[in-house]
């Protein structure tokens, strides 16, 4: 028999995603469960920007954790790249965190800001969580994209704002289910207990099955084809796919 005194603590957490387009509450809303789950859990926070460490900074500012559990990763390139096309910097930052901090519950990683067609990479996260908010527009939930559509959450965030928005939260929620095929939705106010509770209880919940083997990642699906122009002019189009096992993604350009 092994002594327990000289195993190896464990250092695979469960990492979880979130992504959104820029202005949607994604950094607000790792604050929200930092401060619900540090007193049970084990966290740590990596956040993206492209040039910057501004997300970082504002968590680190916000006393939700101690700061050296929150690293950034400035991505020099789109969003998405980073937690897509090539996960490696990324993946390297969460182990480096996961042994540092060992054992770690939740790594939480926040993608920088990009648009509806932003996802994580199974290689990258074992869940995400895609965030739109209601002063985008009630009609953004409908327009769809694979976040939107498969992620394994999606939060309507700031619904306090959408009496000042014109939107009905009611209305955008329901769109969001049927784009969604059934597929769990949460509308979110950070002034709104019941439904910060709700989050706390959603992440609480995919800690276990993650820990206890009984979730499996799930491909949101590739990006949409799209086109860079460099500094010289020329057009470099792409178009992305990544099979359903986390390690066989493959890109054609």
């Amino acid at each position: 028999m092994p002594d327990p005194t000289t195993t190896t603590p464990r250092t695979r957490s469960f990492r979880l995603g979130v992504a959104g387009p820029v202005g949607t509450g994604k950094s607000s809303l790792i604050a929200l469960l930092c401060r619900g789950l540090s007193s049970e859990l084990q966290l740590g926070v990596i956040t993206n920007d492209i040039y910057t460490d501004e997300d970082a900074q504002f968590l680190r500012s916000a006393g939700v954790l101690d700061v050296e559990r929150i690293r950034a990763v400035e991505t020099g390139a789109c969003p998405h790249t980073a937690i897509r096309d090539d996960v490696t910097p990324n993946l390297l930052a969460v182990e480096d965190l996961e042994h540092d901090f060992a054992p770690l519950d939740v790594v939480l990683v926040e993608s920088g800001g990009d648009n509806l067609t932003a996802t994580f990479s199974p290689a990258l996260v074992d869940a995400q969580i895609f965030v739109l908010d209601v002063a985008g527009g009630g009609d953004v939930a409908r327009k769809g994209g694979p976040g939107i559509g498969r992620a394994d959450l999606l939060v309507v965030n700031k619904t306090d704002l959408a009496p000042y928005v014109g939107v009905d939260v009611a209305r955008m929620v329901a769109d969001a289910g049927e784009a969604r095929d059934g597929r769990p939705v949460l509308a979110l106010s950070r002034h709104d207990p019941a439904s910060v509770e709700a989050l706390l209880g959603w992440v609480r919940e995919m800690a276990t099955r993650v820990s206890a083997g009984d979730h499996t990642p799930v491909d949101p699906g590739p990006m949409a084809p799209h086109s860079h122009l460099l500094a010289d002019g020329t057009v470099i189009s792409h178009v992305h796919t990544h099979e359903s096992e986390p390690d066989a993604a493959s890109h054609r350009h």
